[in-house]
């Protein structure tokens, strides 16, 4: 089993960068200490450090195993918080996950019921590649991602999709930009300079089909993982680009944007990923009901 007294000998030398400061903080020898981190290195199997010039710096492994330090150790002082602070005045952490590829207003509509419970929360957000969020799931670093797919088939992880709600897609552009691309659309989008989402958006795809069905060939002049940062683009003028059509995207567009147009043929999705197969977290049935029911305007198809 894994000695907790020489994790923290481990963090406090890798927050340090030095063994002898560590061992100034934490009253031992620097001999003591190195012993301290030579054990957890041969118990985990990996060393953790490797020396550059006075200063030790982490491996790989090191920077992982920091990682999860931390984790435990914040774990560790919640722990002690709320025996404190029996009398409920300490909010349990919601650590959700968000893949980039979701766009900021519609995460916040989606996440914002689960912050209206009985018992209050302290949200905590973080935004990631969907691979790497669902590995922080697999471990219990989250209790749930929203993403704009379903977890990938070729995951190791065992998880469930569920699905929140669907939409269908508009086109929007600064206004000179529109007026040099008129015409009915989609023609107007024919050469016309389009911002598109990255290759891990699983709206792309889809997008880049219907386009040739309609056959228009648009020019790519950029590629963003991040939609907030395709939006800001776009409403900077430097291309039309794509938007899911919900009231609460639309109205946290920059005002004066002109919609070219919209499809119902091109489907955004999102979904919620979790551990469980039925929804027993508080905050995600919170979620997932508020989404059929408001977000959407109607419960999603079936999957």
């Amino acid at each position: 089993m894994l000695n907790f007294k020489h994790l923290l000998y481990f963090r406090t030398v890798a927050k340090t960068g030095a063994v002898n400061r560590a061992a100034e903080k934490l009253h031992l020898t620097p001999q003591t200490l190195s012993g301290q981190i030579g054990a957890l290195e041969a118990r985990l199997g990996t060393p953790l450090f490797r020396r550059s010039g006075r200063r030790l710096e982490l491996t790989d492994a090191g920077r992982m195993a920091l990682a999860y330090a931390d984790e435990i150790f914040q774990v560790g002082a919640e722990l002690e918080d709320a025996l404190a602070n029996r009398a409920g005045t300490l909010r349990a952490p919601f650590r959700v996950g968000v893949a980039d590829a979701v766009p900021k207003s519609i995460a916040h509509q989606l996440i914002a019921p689960g912050l209206t419970l009985d018992e209050p929360v302290r949200l905590v957000c973080r935004e990631n590649r969907l691979e790497r969020l669902v590995a922080d799931l697999a471990i219990h670093r989250l209790d749930m991602v929203l993403a704009d797919r379903p977890l990938p088939p070729n995951t190791d992880v065992r998880g469930y999709s569920h699905l929140l709600g669907e939409c269908g897609i508009g086109f929007f552009a600064v206004p000179t930009l529109a007026e040099q691309w008129p015409g009915g659309f989609p023609r107007c989008l024919d050469a016309a300079p389009l911002l598109l989402p990255g290759e891990e958006s699983a709206l792309r795809a889809p997008l880049l089909r219907w386009l040739e069905r309609q056959g228009v060939t648009p020019t790519v002049v950029g590629e963003f993982d991040d939609s907030a940062l395709m939006h800001a683009f776009g409403a900077a003028g430097a291309g039309v680009f794509p938007v899911p059509m919900t009231h609460e995207v639309a109205a946290a567009l920059p005002p004066g944007l002109v919609l070219l147009g919209e499809t119902q043929e091109v489907r955004e999705r999102f979904f919620a990923i979790s551990v469980e197969r039925r929804l027993r977290h508080p905050a995600v049935r919170a979620i997932s009901e508020a989404a059929r029911l408001t977000l959407f305007g109607r419960p999603p198809a079936r999957i």
